[in-house]
């Protein structure tokens, strides 16, 4: 029987629930790579085979232990097991579940031996094909997050996302409240403005606090959950505005100290603003179970040093002493609608094209980016032949020698930056992410080879989960609210279609 009749019956359920025919229901479904029926499992969005095992509407996550990446890279077999033989697998993460899991094989419960390079290679087959099997690892997850400090508490997922990681149990549901700061605001002539990001930081931990109170729960395991754990998830958009606002090529080493300082600054004053609220009203009720209260802070799990560590040793104290407020802090999240709205780039991705393709109730229009044509202006090299010749390159301007190397190089796409450069930045940043990050993954042209070094990489980065792999439309140019491509390669996302994205809105 296994899991995908099941899966069927969920699919049909997200495809009738929708938001007023506007945009069809979403749900993401995380499975471990040891389960018997995973390779059934990346096949679930294939548009080929039998339709009766296929889900269109369900996204597909992978929730991978460390041990799997340990096999895959020493080319290792790998057991496949039927969950009613190893109901303990669920729970147990790192040095635990590999006893766990090592026992099992050697008692010979399990139902089939592949390679673990066989399995791995689907998964980036699946990824390749649909965007779809997001890569997200257990360990890291669960080592990493506050509030897995005391036995017994385990992540076993993330969210649609990819940003939340929580503890879940029976009788516990995740909740987070999210919000979003618009970076791009907290630029001044030359230079990033802390002050104004930490008195924005402060006031909006304050109003996530607020929602936690106010909101309404519609089961009692999520209102148990949210008020015991009190969670929010604070992110950012417009990080690439800042960039283009100081002159800084995306992946170069000054934007990378730039986006860490800032990841830190923003974790700093979360903290503190939380642990003022648990002194003026009470800490979470769950926080003696949190490693925070044994003074453990997000960048001690990654092994790095902050800046300014007298301040950081004084708040570290000030929370075994107070108490946190609120379990977890930070969270990077989409921002497709509301990045439209304010008028930045999304969260912390980096821009596909310099040309964006705009329709509304007036007609269709292109839009160039507005930082590259002032820089143009500026140098006299605005005009249409420029214009003329961006469009035709579909929003690249690296074939365009007229223009100055230094402004290829900032203003390259996602298309044109070296991946490791975005996981370098996610890792850097993720030392002071509680919870994590939304980080999409490009690639024009995927190929196995090239997606299994990629993600090997951002494992042995430390990074806790990824979220889509971009692969290119057929139109490259970029819209912002045109239906999503009818072809299976080309990823509905929101940075192509906003409007149509069911994941990222």
């Amino acid at each position: 029987m296994g899991i995908i009749p099941f899966l069927e019956t969920l699919d049909a359920s997200v495809a009738a629930v929708n938001q007023g025919g506007k945009r069809k229901g979403a749900c993401c479904v995380y499975l471990e790579p040891w389960h018997a029926d995973v390779e059934e499992f990346l096949d679930l969005r294939d548009s080929t085979g039998e339709e009766a095992r296929r889900t269109h509407n369900l996204h597909l996550a992978n929730w991978i232990p460390d041990l799997f990446m340990e096999r895959v890279e020493r080319d290792e077999p790998w057991s496949l097991f039927d969950p009613k033989d190893v109901p303990e697998f669920t729970d147990l993460y790192g040095d635990a579940f590999v006893s766990a899991y090592c026992a099992a094989e050697a008692a010979g419960l399990a139902v089939r031996e592949l390679s673990a390079r066989e399995l791995y290679g689907k998964m980036m087959r699946t990824l390749a094909q649909t965007g779809n099997g997001w890569m997200n690892f257990k360990d890291a997850s669960n080592r990493k997050c506050n509030q897995t400090g005391a036995l017994g508490n385990v992540v076993h997922l993330s969210n649609l996302c990819t940003e939340i990681v929580e503890v879940t149990s029976s009788g516990r549901t995740a909740v987070c409240n999210l919000g979003s700061i618009n970076l791009a605001q907290h630029v001044t002539e030359d230079a990033f403005d802390y002050s104004k990001l930490a008195r924005t930081v402060r006031l909006a931990i304050r109003q996530l606090d607020r929602v936690i109170d106010a909101t309404f729960y519609p089961t009692g395991s999520a209102a148990a959950s949210n008020l015991d754990w009190r969670p929010v998830g604070l992110g950012v958009m417009g990080l690439q505005d800042v960039f283009f606002k100081l002159g800084l090529a995306f992946d170069g080493v000054d934007a990378r100290t730039l986006s860490t300082r800032i990841a830190e600054e923003i974790y700093f004053q979360a903290l503190l603003a939380s642990c003022e609220l648990a002194e003026a009203e009470a800490p979470h009720p769950s926080f003696e179970q949190t490693r925070a209260a044994h003074g453990e802070l997000q960048f001690d799990a990654w092994g790095v040093t902050p800046t300014d560590p007298e301040r950081w040793e004084a708040l570290r104290v000030r929370i075994q002493k107070s108490g946190l407020r609120n379990s977890l802090l930070i969270a990077i999240a989409p921002t497709a609608t509301i990045a439209s709205i304010a008028g930045c780039y999304e969260c912390i991705e980096p821009q596909i094209s310099n040309l964006f393709k705009r329709e509304t109730l007036s007609g269709e229009f292109l839009q160039i980016n507005k930082y590259l044509a002032e820089d143009l202006k500026r140098l006299g090299l605005w005009n249409d032949g420029i214009r003329d010749r961006i469009t035709r390159a579909e929003g690249s301007i690296a074939g365009i020698v007229e223009i100055p190397e230094s402004l290829r190089e900032r203003y390259r796409t996602a298309w044109e930056i070296p991946q490791k450069g975005l996981i370098d930045l996610a890792a850097s940043r993720g030392a002071y992410i509680d919870q994590s990050q939304s980080l999409n993954l490009f690639s024009e042209n995927p190929s196995i080879g090239k997606l299994s070094s990629m993600y090997l990489y951002a494992w042995k980065s430390g990074l806790k989960t990824s979220y889509y792999l971009r692969s290119r439309p057929a139109s490259a140019i970029a819209k912002t609210t045109v239906p999503a491509a009818t072809d299976d390669t080309a990823i509905a996302c929101s940075l192509e279609n906003p409007e149509n994205c069911e994941a990222c809105q």
